[in-house]
């Protein structure tokens, strides 16, 4: 019986060469479940659609002798299929393997390992501290009165610690040391409708910033439907890395946190509905609100969200430049959104983001905001600062610092 070839995983980032003499596609595992990034020449590109979980191999092979005349040419498809498998890309036991061992070494690690280390931030606290007392260099005088929350990027520091700083600057030590920190951050790749919970501390080259279980767990009482209780998401997720080592920072290495992450209730968007028509999803806003009102002023509210994702990279035609062209009108549109979210404006905001049945702007940080005005309605924002990066030369990240009081 001819073999099926095995699926190419949904789950992987797929892009554009970034490397200027290799072009055609990037392809790597931002799940971590392998280590390998593959780099296929244009001449290549086409033959993975024929790893569809469906297609038998002899339809690959009679497609590869068609389009070169060479009966020998077969052999590709044994070395593009085994170079796809190894790397784990594949439906297959390869990857199902790869999957387990590293859902199980999460669940059994005691913490939440700093993933990021030595790639978006340095590794050794002296390095750590040198590197983020920079990026905070330049704080003003400005008076920010009684903050009750913060929006930040969670694009790499590097690329905006002009937004980071704009956010963390409005927390002051003396008072924000005896606080609960709620970080609500996007999930890029956890369950659409789901908060993904951990009970781990998250360890930093800082130190272990202290995750309130006792919170957790009331959260996962009261919204059952809603958890993906100890998320594999949480071990390689930036959102909310990013925001507890900026916390730490500035507070000190046992930061008490509330780590959530948030589907993109992209459901939700295509059908045109309000997150909360689901049940389970409305359990949850009442859940986490009652734990933010009882904190009273000892919470603080952190989201870690980036905004517009505009450009080839993020699947549009035309190259984007940051603050030209377009960009200057989806600038206008991110400040519309902004204006409702400073308003504590729920419902308009999100008919913002979902008009039309999906999301214009590509905002990844919209289902955190939502969740946040739903949990902590009333609480007034300023957008402090805006900005959009060049995350590559044809495509844009826009995100801000905010401030709620």
């Amino acid at each position: 019986m001819p073999r099926i070839l095995p699926r190419l995983r949904w789950n992987l980032d797929i892009m554009p060469s970034p490397v200027e003499d290799r072009p055609g596609l990037m392809i790597r595992d931002s799940y971590g479940y392998s280590d390998a990034t593959l780099i296929l020449p244009p001449s290549v590109v086409p033959f993975l659609q024929f790893f569809d979980g469906e297609t038998e191999e002899n339809e690959l092979s009679a497609y590869l002798v068609r389009e070169t005349g060479d009966i020998a040419i077969t052999k590709v498809k044994d070395q593009i299929w085994e170079s796809l498998s190894k790397a784990a890309f594949l439906e297959d036991e390869v990857y199902e393997k790869a999957r387990e061992e590293k859902h199980k070494a999460f669940a059994e690690s005691p913490v939440k390992t700093a993933s990021h280390a030595g790639g978006a931030y340095p590794d050794t606290p002296e390095e750590l501290r040198t590197v983020f007392n920079q990026y905070m260099t330049g704080v003003g005088a400005k008076t920010f009165g009684q903050v009750r929350g913060i929006a930040a990027p969670h694009v790499s520091p590097f690329g905006g610690y002009d937004s980071y700083r704009a956010a963390y600057s409005a927390l002051r030590p003396a008072l924000d040391m005896d606080r609960t920190f709620i970080l609500l951050g996007t999930s890029h790749y956890g369950d659409a409708s789901k908060f993904g919970l951990t009970r781990k501390n998250y360890v930093t080259p800082y130190g272990a910033a202290e995750t309130q279980t006792a919170l957790v767990d009331e959260l996962f009482a009261k919204a059952p439907g809603a958890v993906v209780m100890e998320d594999y998401c949480h071990s390689f997720e930036h959102s909310l890395e990013f925001q507890t080592v900026f916390l730490q920072h500035l507070l000190g290495p046992r930061v008490r946190i509330l780590p959530v992450l948030v589907g993109s209730f992209a459901v939700e968007i295509a059908e045109g509905r309000l997150p909360e028509s689901n049940q389970d999803t409305a359990r949850f806003f009442d859940a986490l609100g009652e734990i933010g009102t009882r904190l009273g002023s000892k919470a603080c509210w952190v989201m870690g969200v980036d905004m517009a994702h505009m450009g080839q990279r993020y699947g549009d035609e035309t190259a984007a430049r940051a603050n030209e062209a377009e960009m200057t009108h989806v600038a206008e549109m991110d400040k519309a959104r902004m204006e409702k979210i400073c308003a504590s404006n729920a419902s308009d905001y999100w008919s913002l983001v979902a008009e039309g049945g999906e999301d214009q702007l590509k905002w990844c940080g919209s289902a955190p905001f939502y969740t946040f005005l739903k949990s902590a309605p009333g609480l007034k924002g300023n957008m402090e600062h805006y900005e959009q990066w060049n995350i590559d030369e044809t495509s844009i990240v826009s995100f801000a610092g905010m401030t709620f009081v």
